[in-house]
């Protein structure tokens, strides 16, 4: 009896993790698909030059290529 209630169990548990698993990679096809859409502007979009108040070199800018990050 414990040997079976330990296979429907983990077949849930496999069920669970591969509908979480698909969902992940549903998103990740959504953020690429729009990211390929847009060409990547709204990525740069709050880092543009024009906006003295948020250049590159501050740290609400969400995404600049030009940074270097350290760990420590």
């Amino acid at each position: 009896l414990l040997s079976l209630l330990q296979k429907w169990a983990l077949l849930a548990l496999s069920a669970c993790s591969s509908l979480c698993c698909l969902c992940c990679l549903l998103g990740l096809l959504v953020a690429i698909g729009l990211t390929l859409g847009n060409q990547g502007r709204v990525l740069l979009a709050p880092c543009s030059t024009a906006n003295i108040s948020l250049a590159p070199v501050s740290r609400e800018c969400p995404f600049d290529p030009t940074r270097v990050y350290v760990s420590p």
